[in-house]
């Protein structure tokens, strides 16, 4: 008999115990709990200029070389095309990743207060297309962009 399900037990409790005691000490509010306002317009949008401009007011952005775009040229596998977005300018106030050939351009949009401007996450791609990396900072939009060409099967050409 193994003590793996024995420890797995005890460390699952004990997370459990913690996450109960600083929810009835109060350490927890709703509205840290619950994620930000769902920004429906922006994801229901069909074209990348609506989507930008219903997400941030405006679809007027301007070309950075402080953002930094990595992703793949070509993606093997359109369902987990890894992306990474680092904006390198102070201020950085939230970043959204737009695929334009998309049928809902939107992908992701984080928000930050305080933090560095970094966002990694893995997008699904309908075909090849540019995507396009949105920065809010001090009140401003920047942009960058890169086509990533989405191949079937992972066989170029």
């Amino acid at each position: 008999m193994t003590h793996l399900p024995r420890r797995l037990f005890l460390k699952n409790t004990l997370a459990t115990a913690v996450l109960l005691g600083a929810g009835s000490a109060g350490l927890f509010r709703p509205g840290w709990a619950l994620a930000a306002e769902w920004p429906k317009d922006a994801f229901s949008a069909k074209k990348l200029d609506e989507a930008i401009n219903a997400l941030f007011g405006s679809s007027q952005t301007s070309p950075s070389a402080a953002i930094k775009l990595k992703v793949p040229t070509q993606a093997e596998n359109s369902a987990q095309v890894q992306i990474q977005v680092m904006a390198d300018m102070p201020n950085v106030e939230a970043i959204a990743v737009f695929v334009e050939k998309n049928p809902s351009p939107l992908v992701a949009q984080a928000t930050f207060a305080g933090a560095e401007g970094y966002f990694s996450a893995r997008m699904k791609m309908a075909q090849t297309s540019d995507v396009v990396a949105v920065v809010k900072a001090g009140g401003k939009l920047y942009s960058a962009r890169q086509n990533v060409k989405v191949t079937a099967g992972g066989c170029g050409g």
